[in-house]
């Protein structure tokens, strides 16, 4: 049996921190799927450069993805985490910085990236011991993971959250203060990513027909890591 969990959800709604701890607790290893996707950007930028995309067009696709077989642009096993790696070397906090951020759902929208991306992905969860046969698995979180990545997961969650909850989450994380202009300034803008993430035309964010929907927006990280927790244990004995 495939040992994968699918987490995923909407941004902030806490998909990375929950997998990353429910993997912990398992003695699995954890995917982030948007590292790659991120790796990939860092790679277009750092090479095609800002310049080789103008205003509202797309990167090549092809140029791309020979930067991610030539480079390579690869996710690496290391322990119990796969970590993103460009030409060799660990990009996991170049990857986070705002020159990324601001390309990533540009990169992320081409079809034949998003391909390239979730190939990778399987090849890396068969490696990492997700292929089945006993012993560990891998949580992989993302907007697309039950759905597309790995549609046959045996437990796939869906986290949800409130997005004045999920922009109070994400300004704490930065450091923000966290007032009511803020809030209502960082919701809306959550809100309208996420229409832009159902409505697109290849992979929409949606759950998968036999996901677990689990709202966190009463939940602390700890009891939403926990029920995750539970539901595995139920769904993968010994």
């Amino acid at each position: 049996m495939l040992r994968v969990i699918a987490i995923d959800g909407p941004a902030a709604s806490g998909k990375s921190s929950t997998a990353g701890l429910v993997a912990q607790q398992l003695g699995w290893a954890h995917l982030d799927s948007g590292a790659l996707y991120r790796a990939l950007t860092l790679a277009a930028v750092d090479t095609l450069g800002e310049g080789g995309r103008r205003k509202g067009e797309e990167w090549p696709a092809q140029r791309i993805l020979d930067l991610a077989d030539r480079l390579p642009v690869r996710l690496v096993l290391v322990g119990a985490k796969f970590r993103p790696e460009v030409a060799g070397a660990d990009v996991e906090e170049a990857i986070r910085t705002e020159r990324v951020t601001r390309y990533v759902s540009v990169v992320a929208a081409i079809p034949e990236i998003r391909t390239w991306v979730n190939t990778q992905q399987r090849k890396a969860v068969e490696g990492g011991g997700g292929g089945g046969g006993g012993g560990r698995g891998v949580v992989v979180d993302g907007r697309d993971i039950g759905t597309v990545v790995f549609p046959e997961a045996p437990l796939k969650i869906f986290l949800t959250a409130t997005p004045d909850e999920r922009a109070r989450r994400r300004l704490s994380q930065r450091g923000q203060a966290v007032d009511v202009e803020l809030v209502r300034r960082e919701s809306e803008a959550l809100a309208a990513r996420d229409a832009a993430d159902s409505n697109r035309r290849i992979a929409p964010l949606k759950p998968a027909p036999d996901a677990v929907l689990l709202d966190t927006t009463a939940l602390t990280l700890e009891e939403q890591v926990m029920h995750v927790v539970e539901l595995a244990r139920q769904r993968f004995p010994g």
